[in-house]
């Protein structure tokens, strides 16, 4: 999931492979604020949808979150529902259509979305994409080809991101 603008071929990106239900990711949203400010326009940050198996909502949540990308409110979506990590465990798809009437989104048809599976093969194909690279927990993130896991530590990972961004935007080799 990215943002619906034209794609920006000056800008870096920044695929963060995320899991809706885990709590790393959520402490990981510190640090794509603080890329995104510093980096504005110039760093397309994509989220990537990697829903883990002992989670139990994570697939249905991600589901949710490309409906709010279809509406408008992805990035929004995503981060009122990470914010919330243990209501989702609790709640499950009920709180993820409440997330969406809390942020005007078209709650009904978020809903339906859920029914009726429609964004299962970007979910799905997000998951096998981050699989074959060796994606094995969230977050984590692939920058200029490389990739940083933030799952066992977030410790250090924005300064890497960072490192490697600022090496990549001023065109020196990968």
């Amino acid at each position: 999931m990215s943002d619906s603008s034209p794609a920006r071929p000056d800008a870096l990106v920044l695929d963060v492979w995320c899991e809706l239900q885990c709590p790393d990711c959520r402490a990981a949203l510190d640090d794509v604020h603080a890329l995104r400010a510093r980096y504005g326009d110039r760093l397309d940050v994509r989220l990537r949808h990697f829903p883990l198996e002992r989670h139990q909502h994570a697939f249905a949540a991600a589901q949710a979150a490309e409906e709010a990308q279809a509406q408008g409110k992805g990035w929004p979506y995503v981060e009122a529902v990470l914010e919330r990590v243990e209501e989702l465990d609790r709640g499950g798809e009920p709180f993820l259509v409440e997330v969406a009437r809390e942020l005007g989104l078209d709650a009904e048809e978020l809903d339906t979305a859920l029914i009726d599976g429609r964004h299962i093969l970007i979910v799905d194909a997000d998951q096998a994409e981050g699989k074959a690279i060796g994606v094995t927990g969230t977050p984590t993130y692939v920058v200029g080809g490389e990739r940083l896991d933030g799952g066992k530590s977030q410790e250090g990972l924005r300064a890497r991101i960072e490192e490697i961004a600022d090496r990549l935007l001023a065109g020196e080799d990968a």
